[in-house]
């Protein structure tokens, strides 16, 4: 049975950081790409960072380009998303994904 579980959101003051993890059990972590995604209220899923089965090939959405860094451990089949110089906007649920799988999400809230 795949699970992805995601850690780390909370309430975050503007230019706060936070870290993400997502732990991966039941499948194969190093053959796939992992992507984090997060959705704000009536707002569409959007793709934040992806990262390769290398960890050579990175995208990030361009909202968060500089900001937020995106990591992975395949020994411990883990997947990291640093965010600093959090700002309101990225208030949302982030989720790990893996193709098809993906976690119940975390929350993130940006506010004073």
């Amino acid at each position: 049975q795949v699970q992805l579980v995601e850690s780390g959101g909370g309430l975050v003051q503007p230019g706060g950081s936070l870290r993400l993890t997502c732990v991966a059990s039941g499948l194969r972590f190093s053959f796939y790409y992992m992507n984090w995604y997060r959705q704000a209220p009536e707002k569409e899923p959007e793709l934040v960072a992806r990262i390769s089965i290398t960890g050579k090939t990175i995208e990030y959405t361009d909202s968060v380009k500089g900001r937020f860094t995106v990591s992975r451990d395949d020994a411990k089949r883990t997947m990291y998303l640093q965010m600093n110089s959090l700002k309101p906007e990225d208030t949302a649920v982030y989720y790990c994904s893996a193709e098809d799988f993906w976690g119940p999400g975390t929350q993130v809230t940006v506010s004073s």
